[in-house]
């Protein structure tokens, strides 16, 4: 790919290029800012999502090297400091590749932290096996289908406002129609008879596109959808990826303990090291949290 002028296209070109707000018909001159004062190339929905993505972007450390093989990349953070865990890789001196998440502001000296680096492959094991055990939770799924019903309804603030109008309008044709039957027809009736009649079929016309817009999904289909999690092989990568997006809001990692949060109301968990390195499981495949950082 080459620029207008024939040369190479760069990072810092394609920058420029996401960021030129010319694009989407804002043209600039000094400190005079006109929009629409030049043809829009680019909608506006897709710019401000392409600015969003690049801020996410900018704020995670590493993460053009971690997007595919970090899964925890923009959702683990530092219990003591707050910062993001960032990929990091090591060689030992037998050769071999170890990966960790560190945190940013140990690997960078920005301030006080003294936060251990943590084994890559453990910490993302340990996360899909306790999002897997809150799928597998039939409360969880009820709590989730519960929060998404609430959302969807205050998504779509217009429906409710028409239904009510609706409600109200049908109730004002009923009075009317009982006074007709009792022989009070006046000119003033009959017009707002029919001006009643006229706001119930417009209403009527609007509750229908606002349902084609925003069709609402049922608490029936949610939780078949959910439960399609619970078939998902944790061996495969996307599948895994696919748990940790949908699911894990945010992570706070300290050295003895680990605070889960994901994505619905009353969603934390908070699991202690100690708990882990004493149990069963722990004493037949060993652990890593007394791992060794990366060099």
């Amino acid at each position: 790919m080459k620029n207008t002028r024939g040369q190479p296209l760069t990072y810092n070109s394609i920058q420029h290029l996401l960021n030129n707000r010319r694009y989407i018909g804002e043209y600039t001159y000094r400190d005079i800012v006109v929009p629409d004062g030049i043809p829009a190339i680019v909608p506006q929905d897709l710019f401000e999502r392409v600015q969003d993505r690049l801020a996410k972007n900018k704020k995670a450390p590493a993460r053009y090297k971690a997007e595919e093989d970090y899964l925890l990349t923009t959702k683990l953070f530092c219990g003591y400091c707050g910062a993001y865990l960032c990929g990091e890789s090591g060689t030992s001196h037998t050769g071999n590749t170890h990966r960790y998440y560190k945190c940013v502001s140990v690997k960078k000296k920005r301030q006080e932290c003294h936060k251990k680096s943590v084994r890559k492959e453990w910490i993302e094991d340990f996360v899909v096996g306790e999002t897997m055990k809150m799928v597998m939770d039939d409360k969880a799924i009820e709590a989730i289908v519960s929060m998404l019903m609430d959302l969807q309804d205050r998504e779509n603030v217009n429906l409710p406002l028409y239904e009510q109008q609706l409600r109200e309008a049908d109730i004002a044709i009923q009075n009317l129609l009982n006074a007709i039957q009792q022989g009070i027809l006046t000119k003033s009736t009959k017009g707002r008879l029919e001006e009643l009649e006229a706001t119930k079929e417009e209403l009527e016309t609007r509750i229908a596109c606002e349902k084609l817009a925003k069709p609402k999904v049922s608490a029936e289909f949610m939780t078949f959808w959910l439960h399609r999690f619970r078939k998902l092989d944790v061996r495969q990568k996307a599948h895994r990826k696919m748990l940790i997006d949908t699911f894990i809001n945010a992570i706070f990692l300290y050295d003895d303990k680990m605070v889960i949060t994901f994505n619905y109301k009353e969603g934390t968990d908070t699991i202690t090291f100690d708990d882990l390195k004493t149990s069963p499981a722990a004493e037949k495949s060993g652990s890593d949290l007394d791992c060794l950082t990366a060099v």
